[in-house]
């Protein structure tokens, strides 16, 4: 038990490190190729920071754990909303104030509602995943258009700007991608090997390992990302990355395992798992366009995180029972 709980330690600690680089050195490279910050934040950087979800449900359904990937895709949403939002929020309050992010929230919720309608039949099948696939192809397009169509004076704009403002060279931006690259996967692999190995030592299901160690697990870049984020006063990066996150991850994170390993999954996913999801999301959406238009206070935070305690309350309950 205490070498599996090393290897959820040290997946972690390599997915961390890992993202951080792959991210760099992505965005750096994308910068020196001439293309503008916002689309390179929109698309890249959002793509990037899904990073260890992709990898670690690629590794799950190699591993024939496909639920673990279908854990992971959802609970990480749930976790992006209501912890690491919840405690940026706490942290400092924000504004969201540019309106590419409000339409790329209506993408996210888009994304959503396919991913669902696919999954009503209790099976990810092939098709499903290529449709996923196809969808997010179609989304990172639509985002750029949304991306081109923007307001100069959009706040979101002079956010990317000074986040990525510096190349590196080239050299040094192709290391960090290839070397980050590894990070994750090397990171991906121990962390789903010792998840499943407690998850067997203790009775617990594939598909709750995913939505609790290991999504919690690969939402920590996020977490990082967004406190980082808020700090500099970039608050609408910090949703933004929430957002495209959570559009990604519904999309590849569903969409590649189910590719590798078309499989069923347990009712739960539809019946408490799905729509804590949605709940969370059309939660956040009141909260931007209609309570405080936009701006998120305290209060909203300590409601966000409370939703994800409840939910995660309510995991381990049903769990126990059933062990």
């Amino acid at each position: 038990m205490l070498v599996s709980c090393l290897f959820v330690l040290i997946g972690l600690v390599l997915l961390i490190y890992g993202a951080d680089m792959f991210v760099n050195g992505a965005s750096s490279i994308a910068r020196q190729l001439g293309m503008p910050p916002l689309i390179i934040g929109l698309t890249i950087v959002g793509f990037a920071t899904s990073a260890p979800e992709i990898l670690v449900g690629s590794v799950s359904a190699l591993q024939d754990k496909t639920a673990i990937a279908i854990g992971n895709a959802l609970g990480s949403n749930i976790t992006n909303i209501g912890l690491v939002l919840g405690v940026s929020i706490l942290l400092l309050p924000i504004t969201v104030a540019s309106r590419t992010i409000k339409r790329e929230y209506g993408l996210m919720c888009v994304s959503l509602i396919i991913a669902l309608l696919l999954m009503l039949d209790g099976h990810l099948s092939r098709i499903d995943a290529i449709i996923l696939l196809v969808s997010l192809i179609g989304s990172l397009v639509w985002i750029i258009w949304i991306a081109k169509k923007s307001a100069a004076n959009d706040p979101l704009i002079r956010e990317f700007e000074q986040e990525l403002n510096k190349a590196e060279p080239t050299k040094t931006a192709v290391a960090k991608l290839l070397i980050g690259l590894i990070l994750l996967v090397g990171g991906a692999d121990l962390l789903v090997r010792g998840a499943v190995f407690i998850a067997e030592s203790y009775g617990v299901s594939d598909l709750v390992i995913g939505l609790t160690i290991i999504a919690i697990g690969t939402s920590l870049p996020e977490l990082a990302a967004s406190i980082a984020s808020i700090l500099k006063k970039e608050a609408d990066i910090a949703i933004g990355n929430i957002i495209g996150s959570n559009m990604f991850n519904i999309l590849a994170v569903l969409g590649i395992p189910a590719l590798i390993n078309p499989d069923y999954f347990a009712s739960e996913v539809l019946t408490r798992d799905y729509p804590a999801m949605m709940g969370l999301s059309l939660l956040l959406g009141a909260m931007i366009f209609i309570s405080s238009k936009g701006k998120l206070v305290r209060t909203e935070g300590a409601i966000l995180l409370a939703c994800f305690i409840g939910y995660q309350y309510i995991l381990f309950s049903q769990t126990i029972m059933t062990t």
